[in-house]
Order: C-alpha cells, then structure tokens, then sequence
C-alpha cells in the first residue's frame, strides 16, 4: 500500500473512531419520572408551532395549514390564513410573537409558500395582526427562492434576541450540493432581520455583491429546533441525515459545513464525505449518532424545575421522547430520556406560566407538571 493511500485511510478510521467514542461519550439515563403529565390541547394531528397570546390562550399551527386560537377549552380557527404548499415537511410552521406585542400586536409566522412563479414551493415568513377571529395587516417578510416541487428540508423556526432582531431559518430543500454553501442562494441558512423585514446594516453579507443580504449564517441541512440561550446567543438544532444531528450556537457570518463535513451518512449507508472537520468550518456543540429526528427546542429557566434549570429540551421525532440535555459551561454533561415513548416530539416550549409545554403528533400540547 502507498503511503499516502496509508495515511488516508487511517484518517477515515480515526475519523470512525472520533464518531463512535462522541456516540458513546455521553450515555442517555432513562426517564427519571419526577413528573405528572396533563394534556392541555387535545386532539392534533402535526402540531408544529404554539405561542401565548398577553392572556394566557395559544395560538397553534397545524401543518395541514390551520391556525387554532385556544381559549377557555375550545379550539377557534383563525381565517384568512395564506395559503400553505403542505406537502410532505412542508405547511403552515412556526409562530412567534413580536417581543412588544402588547404594544403592536405583530405576529410572526413561516410557512412554506408556492407565491413564485416555479412549481412547488419555499420557506416564506409573514407577520399579520389578529382582529375578530381574522389574520390582517399580513406582510410578506421574506420569501426564499426559487420553489421547488422536493418536499423536505423547509426549515423553519423563528426567534427574536434581546436586542430586537429576528432570526428564522431555512432548510437546504434536498438540494444539498448548491444551497448550504452558497451565499448567493437561499436554503441551509439561518437568516436575521429588522423586525419590519429589513436588512440589519451589520449582518455579516451585506457589503458583498450577489450574497443574500439576510443571511447570518450558512452551511446548515435543516434546522427544526431554535431557542434564545439565557445568555442571550440564539441556538439551533438541526437535522442530519443518517446521524448527524447537530446543536450549534448561531455565530455572525460562520459556516457550519454542511455537506462538506458531516458526522452522518446517507441514508443507504454510503458517504457523504471523509471528512468531519475542516478550517474555516464550525464544529457542532453536540451530535447525536445515531439520529434522534429533532425538532423543536427550548431551554429551561422556570423556577419550577430546580433541578432542570438552564439545561435543554429537544423533542425526538424518531425515537418518540423529549431529550434533556444537561449543560455545564454550555458544554453537554449528561443527557436523560423524558415523556419516554410518548409520541413523536414534534415541539417543546416554556410558556408564560413557567410550565413546559410539549407538542406531541395525534395527541396534543401536553403540559410537565413536577412532583412535589
């Protein structure tokens, strides 16, 4: 054997080895059961999306494209809703308020839009105001381009930070070798904008001829789960392919290096690339091999779980459980199964209340009441 044929190999099995050891590193604990469940919101089907309105009710999105307004027991369906391309990941997705929604009653919403004149389909993101059961004022924020009739990778989360800015992501829509990597292109990004849809003077592409200019960050497959960190630095999670999940805070203008490095596989089983790291290419927080299918993201600051406190929640659509991540110096020191076998996690947030709140697919919103 040559050398250098030597030398690469042995890179591929130290590469192996460096995935197996992070596999095992940090061993899932079964679910400590320290809780009560109580489903709040029965009877969904996809939930994808929930938030509180000033008065406690929620607004949920349904992929098949409605709106829910519940309130005092009942479910109320928003109308002029847009119209959703709800194929396959694709539908009506996330919502979230504006931070000062008491004083301008913002809405913001992603969907994914066929509004282009391409078949199929893209990641847009709106914000409306909500009158007399009603969607109005709708404004089209973003809209990434061009559609495409592949009906996965959508993205999408939406996320303010303490200054104001608001952050939404979109998957690479299958279309792995073009979008992550090019900054000309949408798809694979993480995107920040002015809360009216603007461009911030600052985002890192700006300044650059031909870049989309609301890009923040690049190099993504398809992030599912987004969470403001309590120290302010927005968070991500997304999708790999064959393991691979990734956590990653959201750096200004970094690449995070999807396809290039991965630590999963295609889904048959044969390569992406040999490689996992590369300069000039982020390294994840934390992966999961084998893939957990996340979705959804949130970090607990209620006072109603000491023991949980600033750790993370990721919801696991593949192996039906809510994942707690324990965090020490924002690094990942242990991990425990919770809601275990309980469906398919498809969202998880801390409401106003303090309380953590679960989407589940074909149940519901369920509420994690500790134990005394």
């Amino acid at each position: 054997m040559k050398l250098s044929s030597f030398i690469i190999l042995l890179g591929i099995v130290f590469s192996a080895c460096a995935q197996e050891t992070k596999e095992n590193d940090i061993q899932i604990q079964p679910d400590p059961k320290n809780y009560d469940t109580e489903i709040v919101v029965p009877d969904l089907q996809i939930p994808w999306g929930m938030t509180w309105l000033p008065d406690q009710s929620m607004l949920i999105t349904e992929k098949s494209g409605q709106l829910i307004h519940f309130k005092d027991g009942k479910k109320n369906l928003i109308g002029n809703v847009p119209e959703v391309y709800n194929r396959n990941q694709g539908g009506l997705l996330d919502i979230e308020l504006h931070p000062e929604y008491t004083k301008n009653g913002w809405i913001y919403i992603t969907y994914s839009s066929k509004e282009g004149s391409e078949k199929g389909g893209n990641t847009a993101l709106i914000r409306a105001k909500l009158k007399d059961n009603q969607l109005v004022d709708i404004q089209k924020l973003y809209k990434g381009t061009p559609n495409t009739t592949r009906g996965h990778h959508f993205g999408s989360r939406i996320e303010f930070d303490n200054q104001g800015y608001l952050y939404f992501c979109i998957g690479d829509r299958g279309n792995r070798d073009v979008n992550p990597q090019d900054i000309t292109k949408d798809g694979g990004k993480i995107y920040r904008l002015n809360d009216d849809g603007s461009i911030p003077d600052d985002n890192p592409f700006v300044s650059q001829k031909g870049a989309k200019k609301a890009i923040y960050s690049y190099g993504h497959r398809n992030p599912q789960g987004m969470a403001i960190h309590p120290d302010g630095t927005i968070w991500v999670h997304e999708h790999g392919p064959r393991g691979g999940d990734e956590i990653n805070p959201i750096k200004k203008g970094v690449n995070y290096g999807w396809p290039v490095i991965t630590y999963g596989i295609n889904y048959s089983g044969t390569s992406i690339t040999d490689i996992t790291q590369k300069e000039g290419m982020e390294q994840p927080l934390y992966y999961w091999v084998p893939s957990i299918a996340p979705s959804g993201m949130d970090f607990v600051t209620s006072s109603k779980y000491p023991d949980w406190k600033n750790d993370l929640l990721v919801g696991s659509l593949k192996f039906q459980y809510l994942e707690l991540l324990e965090l020490t110096n924002n690094e990942v020191t242990g991990r425990k199964k919770l809601l275990d076998g309980f469906g398919r996690v498809r969202n998880v947030r801390q409401g106003p209340d303090g309380f953590i709140y679960v989407a589940v697919e074909n149940k519901g919103i369920v509420k994690i009441i500790p134990k005394n």
